[in-house]
């Protein structure tokens, strides 16, 4: 389960930088939920909604101590005002910063710690990496990784010892068949986000509705990728239009079809797909009963998506 969307509001300036029409309330029961239909990793960032994300987990989780918890550090966040305030990744905001998500999820342990910096150069990740090697040692946190589209970024660090994972963007509109390279010559998880289109995949958009102001999906495309003034970009809708009765065959749902897509490109691929209800956390968790799409709907997929050259949206 992505955690993103239950941590509510935040900014960069005026640019919205969360989901708008999250309930704590409603996001707990979604965690309780996932839980409950077998969803066991959770997604989280100290960033979402200037740590809320990471206190609801913290709360909703407590009892769960077999839960896998992956977090994310590098961007630093004034906690009053809810505003992004520019990235920060020396060693001691790092240890800091693991700390403060520590105490946040009300945990003694972290199992995957990532750097939340897509593009950051390699020469400068060093002493972040550095640093999560020694917590590693620690004991302080399972392994790390980072959160980035970018395959070489991913191979620079997979030979580190503690380096296990690789966050990065990947669905029916955009695949990454060079970071899957990378990920799979080197042993690295991969976490999935955006399995869903930031929500364009679920279908629910198709009655004309558009994103409300104040989510970040409202916002510049560079923020995002999926959203043109805050309604599914219309190429998108076409590919969805596309392939609609491929994505639901044997009776899943749309969601679960794109997500069973997912599933099918291969080995250690972990969609973490955003939920903000109950019910959208065990549909989610649906697609698992269905598993990966049959070879024959995949290569028929493939022959109708057009598909820009490989280059993903960079997602904040």
């Amino acid at each position: 389960m992505g955690c993103w969307a239950i941590g509510g509001p935040f900014w960069c300036g005026d640019i919205a930088a969360g989901y708008s029409g999250a309930d704590d309330a409603e996001s707990l029961r979604t965690i309780h939920a996932a839980w409950d239909h077998g969803i066991t990793v959770f997604d989280t960032s100290a960033v979402y909604g200037a740590g809320h994300s990471e206190r609801l987990l913290g709360e909703a989780l407590a009892h769960r101590g077999d839960a896998v918890i992956v977090s994310k550090f590098g961007h630093s966040i004034d906690a009053a005002t809810r505003q992004l305030t520019g990235p920060r990744f020396d060693p001691a905001y790092v240890r800091w910063s693991v700390e403060q998500s520590l105490r946040r999820l009300r945990r003694d342990h972290i199992d995957v710690m990532l750097l939340h910096l897509n593009d950051l150069p390699v020469e400068d990740a060093e002493p972040a990496f550095e640093t999560l090697e020694a917590l590693v040692a620690a004991g302080v946190i399972g392994s790390y990784g980072w959160s980035t589209d970018f395959p070489a970024s991913a191979a620079a660090m997979a030979r580190r010892l503690g380096f296990s994972t690789v966050q990065h963007a990947m669905n029916l509109f955009f695949d990454a068949p060079s970071m899957c390279r990378v990920a799979m010559d080197h042993g690295l998880s991969q976490l999935i986000r955006s399995p869903l289109g930031m929500g364009v995949l679920t279908g629910k958009f198709d009655d004309g509705r558009s994103v409300p102001g104040g989510d970040v999906r409202a916002g510049p495309a560079d923020w995002q990728g999926y959203f043109d003034a805050g309604r599914p970009r219309t190429d998108l809708a076409r590919q969805v239009a596309a392939v609609r009765e491929l994505l639901t065959v044997g009776g899943r749902t749309l969601a679960q079809g794109a997500l069973c897509w997912l599933l099918a490109k291969g080995s250690g691929i972990l969609p973490i797909p955003g939920a903000k209800s109950a019910a959208q956390a065990a549909e989610n968790a649906g697609a698992m009963a269905f598993g990966p799409l049959p070879e024959a709907v995949m290569l028929e997929i493939e022959r109708l998506l057009q598909r820009p050259p490989e280059g993903l949206p960079r997602a904040r």
